[in-house]
């Protein structure tokens, strides 16, 4: 850990430190080998009690919460609210953060202090699941240090130094395409979606792909971009859902403020929603539609080239309303692009 420690010491002193992540793969180490051995600031351990960790977080007053994947990050600025738990999970479902926890893969907790004092929690392979940073002037410092003292724990197994290989692509096999369509066709919650694929054994990619393009249409990389930019314009509220191994995070609002950026980055900059989204790493984009008792809900889904899911957005609804015509609107608009494209 000394030594990790003395490597990034010699990497940072070549110019603009590196986040931490970036900083890690080029160290040849986990994420949170690199938070625990102290070099991205003043660490201690907390005791992995994943639910009262977490349902302890309403105290602190508004932060900012952070999920992310390989290419999209997702901040939301809020008060943790409306904390439950049960087995498998934790929800929090306040209006501002919004999030699904699965931290049966969680191993590793964090309280970083510094400029950025945050909370950090990592799954066993080290990669990042969930963070919560301090927001300068609005969260309750003194209520953040009584957290972390009451969590505080020693003795704890360290992080691996070395993340494991990377489990190969899911694989593929033969999937009844006319079966599936058919119990598609019969889902009435979007949450039924995972138990479909389950019982079917198929990827979502695969999924899309034999649905029909009436349930799943291919889009052209650049749709999720496109809906952003016209919910924008036209005030359109939307959902944008971020998720990894063990986290989704939500944001349920307007979009204004879009910005490209250098690197391949296309951004939202909002006051309490900011999303990074690597658009060099898109390599499909489909309008997925799913029934439900509400009628049928729209998404467009971004995947990487090996079918991970990046992002997904939806009309902004609440369980029991139908979804928003306007948003109906905008993702048949980028449809319709797509069959003009095909046809051509």
């Amino acid at each position: 850990m000394t030594a990790l420690a003395e490597r990034y010491a010699a990497l940072a002193a070549e110019g603009r430190p590196p986040r931490a992540r970036d900083a890690a793969r080029r160290l040849g180490t986990t994420e949170a080998a690199l938070v625990a051995c102290g070099a991205t600031g003043p660490v201690v351990s907390l005791r992995p009690d994943w639910p009262a960790l977490i349902g302890a977080l309403p105290r602190l007053g508004r932060v900012m919460a952070l999920t992310r994947n390989e290419h999209a990050v997702h901040e939301r600025h809020g008060t943790y609210r409306e904390v439950s738990s049960g087995p498998g999970h934790i929800l929090v479902l306040g209006p501002e953060i919004d999030l699904r926890l699965f931290p049966g893969r969680w191993a590793h907790g964090f309280a970083l202090a510094g400029e950025r004092p945050s909370i950090q929690i990592f799954d066993r392979d080290g990669e990042a699941a969930h963070k919560v940073f301090a927001v300068p002037g609005e969260t309750d410092m003194a209520a953040w240090g009584r957290l972390v003292a009451a969590f505080t724990a020693s003795g704890l197994a360290p992080p691996l130094l070395q993340a494991p290989p990377a489990p190969p692509p899911a694989t593929e096999t033969l999937v009844d395409a006319v079966a599936l369509r058919a119990d598609w066709l019969a889902l009435r919650d979007t949450h039924d979606f995972v138990r479909l694929l389950r019982a079917h054994r198929a990827t979502r990619r695969q999924a899309l792909a034999l649905a029909g393009e009436d349930l799943a249409l291919r889009l052209e990389p650049g749709a999720a971009v496109a809906a952003l930019q016209r919910a924008a314009e036209r005030a359109v509220p939307i959902m944008v859902f971020v998720s990894n191994r063990s986290a989704i995070q939500i944001h349920t609002g307007l979009v204004r403020r879009l910005l490209p950026s250098p690197g391949g980055w296309f951004n939202v900059l909002d006051p309490a929603f900011n999303l990074h989204l690597r658009e060099s790493a898109i390599a499909a984009a489909w309008r997925v539609v799913k029934p439900t008792e509400d009628g049928a809900v729209t998404s467009i889904e971004l995947f990487d080239k090996e079918g991970g899911l990046i992002l997904q957005l939806f009309g902004a609804r609440k369980p029991g309303l139908p979804e928003q015509a306007a948003w109906r609107e905008l993702a048949a608009e980028l449809a319709d692009g797509a069959a003009r494209e095909t046809a051509a």
